[in-house]
C-alpha cells in the first residue's frame, strides 16, 4: 500500500465539508426541483424531507466505515474489509470499482447536461450545440482538476462559495416576497398515506435522493484527510444537515412565489425547465433572472469538480491494491495525483453527456450503486464488528443496528421505484463485472478459485 502513503493528509474539516457540499448542490435541485413538485403535487416537502432522512441514515453507516479506514478509494475498502481480504471481499470491491467506472462518469454526465439545460434559458441552443457544450464542460473541469491537492481545496472553496450565494438569494428572495411559510403551512393539504407509499413517492424520492449524493464523497478522498477518525463523519453530518435546510428552504422559497399547481402543469406539458430562473425574473426582472442563471451554472460546475476529484481516487486505489487495471493505479509524476483514472473516468463521461437525457440518467446513477454499495456497505458494518468488535472504532454509530435495518429497508425501496428497464440496465453491469472478475480470479487463482489451497 506504499501508493496509497505517498497521498497527503492536506485536507481539514473545513475543505473536506467544502468539497462534499459542493458536490452535493450541483445542477440536482434545480432540475429535481420541478419534477418533484409535478410527482408530487401538494406533499413535494416529504420527498425532500424523505431524502434528507435517508441521506441522514446512510451517513451514520459511511461515518463508521469512513472513520476506520480512512484510505483513498471509500467503498473499495469498505466491502474489501467487511467480506474478507482474500475471500468475497476481492467480489464485491472489485464490483464496486466495475460499477463505478460506469456510475461516476455517469454523474458528472448528469451536471454536464443540466448545466447545458440551464444554459438554455440564456442561449437558444440547438440539440447538437447543447450536447457539444455538455462535452465541453466535462473538458473544462479536467483541465481544472489537472494539479496537486493543496490547489484542488482553494479552487474548491472558491466554488463553494459561488454555491451558497446562489442558494442565499434564493432563499432571501422568497423571505423578502413574504410567503415563503404558506408551503410548509399547507404541506398537509392534499395529504394520504396512500401515495406516500405509491410508486409515485418512490420516483419523487429517487430525483430528491439523487440531489443529496456526494454526503460521502470525503470517504473517497480518506487518503488525503487530517484527522479522519473525526473529521470525515463531522463533515458528512455538517454536510447533509446543512444541505437539507437548504434545499427545504429553497424548495418553500420558490414555491411561495410560482405555485406547484403551476409547476406541475408545466411539467405535464413539458413547456419550463427553468423555473428557478423563472422565480428569479418575476421576483427581479429578466436581468437579475440572467444573473442568477449563471450562478446556477456556476453551481453546476462546483458539483462536477467535486465529483470527479473524489471518483478519480476508486479506480486508483484498487489499482494499486492489485485488485484493478494497474493503469489506473498511476499518479502524475509532479502533481502527485492518479491522473490516468481522472483521464479514463473523464473521457467515458465526455461520451455520457453525449449520449444520454438526464432523465434516464439520474435512475441510473441510483441503481448502478445501490445493491453493491449501499446495501452491501450496510450489511458490511454487520460483518465487521462481529468480526472485530467496536473497542477500536473511531466513531460508533448511535442506536445500532436501527440505522443499518433502516437504511436497507430505504434503498431497497429507492431501487424498486427506479423502474424495471433501469434495474435491467443494472443487471447487465453486475453481470459485465462479475464476468469479468471471474475471468481476472481464474488466471490470478483468487477467490473462489483457490478456496482448496486454503
Amino acid at each position: 500500500m506504499a501508493a496509497t502513503s505517498s497521498l497527503q493528509r492536506r485536507l481539514g474539516l473545513f475543505h473536506s465539508t467544502v468539497l462534499n457540499m459542493i458536490d452535493m448542490v450541483g445542477i440536482g435541485p434545480f432540475v429535481t426541483l420541478p419534477i418533484v413538485m409535478g410527482l408530487m403535487g401538494g406533499m413535494f416537502l416529504y420527498a425532500w424531507i424523505a431524502g434528507a432522512l435517508l441521506s441522514l441514515v446512510d451517513a451514520m453507516i459511511w461515518s463508521e466505515l469512513g472513520a476506520a479506514y480512512p484510505l483513498a478509494g471509500g467503498s473499495y475498502n469498505f466491502l474489501k474489509e467487511a467480506y474478507g481480504k482474500n475471500g468475497m471481499g476481492k467480489l464485491m470491491s472489485f464490483l464496486y470499482v466495475w460499477q463505478t467506472v460506469i456510475q461516476a462518469p455517469l454523474v458528472a454526465a448528469s451536471a454536464a447536461i443540466g448545466f447545458s439545460q440551464y444554459l438554455g434559458y440564456l442561449v437558444h441552443l440547438e440539440d447538437w450545440q447543447a450536447k457539444a457544450v455538455s462535452g465541453a464542460v466535462i473538458v473544462l473541469i479536467t483541465f481544472l482538476l489537472y494539479r496537486k491537492i493543496d490547489s484542488i481545496g482553494k479552487i474548491g472553496v472558491l466554488l463553494w462559495t459561488g454555491v451558497l450565494l446562489t442558494l442565499g438569494w434564493i432563499i432571501i428572495g422568497g423571505i423578502l416576497h413574504g410567503n415563503i411559510l404558506q408551503p410548509l403551512q399547507h404541506i398537509n393539504s392534499d395529504f394520504s398515506w396512500g401515495q406516500l407509499l405509491s410508486f409515485g413517492f418512490g420516483q419523487a424520492c429517487v430525483k430528491t435522493i439523487y440531489s443529496y449524493l456526494g454526503y460521502y464523497n470525503v470517504c473517497h478522498l480518506g487518503g488525503e484527510i487530517k484527522n479522519p477518525g473525526k473529521n470525515i463523519p463531522r463533515s458528512m453530518f455538517i454536510s447533509v444537515i446543512g444541505i437539507a435546510i437548504l434545499y427545504l428552504a429553497m424548495n418553500m422559497s420558490v414555491s411561495s412565489v410560482i405555485s406547484w399547481q403551476e409547476i406541475k402543469a408545466w411539467q405535464d406539458t413539458g413547456q419550463n425547465n427553468f423555473v428557478v430562473s423563472t422565480f428569479l425574473e418575476r421576483l427581479y426582472g429578466a436581468t437579475a433572472a440572467k444573473a442568477g442563471t449563471v450562478m446556477i451554472l456556476w453551481v453546476a460546475l462546483s458539483s462536477l469538480f467535486a465529483v470527479m476529484l473524489g471518483y478519480s481516487r476508486v479506480p486508483y486505489a484498487a489499482a494499486i491494491d492489485g485488485a484493478f487495471f494497474k493503469v489506473f493505479g498511476r499518479l502524475h509524476p509532479t502533481k502527485n495525483f492518479p491522473y490516468i483514472s481522472l483521464l479514463v473516468l473523464a473521457g467515458l463521461a465526455f461520451i455520457f453527456s453525449l449520449s444520454f437525457k438526464m432523465k434516464h440518467i439520474i435512475d441510473g446513477i441510483l441503481a448502478m450503486r445501490i445493491m453493491v454499495q449501499f446495501v452491501g456497505q450496510a450489511a458490511g458494518v454487520v460483518l465487521l464488528r462481529k468480526r472485530n468488535g467496536t473497542a477500536s472504532l473511531p466513531y460508533k454509530m448511535p442506536l445500532y443496528p436501527l440505522p443499518v435495518v433502516l437504511a436497507i429497508a430505504m434503498w431497497l425501496f429507492i431501487f424498486y421505484a427506479t423502474g424495471f428497464t433501469i434495474m435491467f440496465s443494472f443487471l447487465l453491469v453486475f453481470g459485465s463485472g462479475l464476468t469479468v472478475y471471474l475471468i481476472m480470479a481464474k488466471l490470478k487463482s483468487q477467490w473462489p478459485f483457490n478456496m482448496g489451497l486454503r
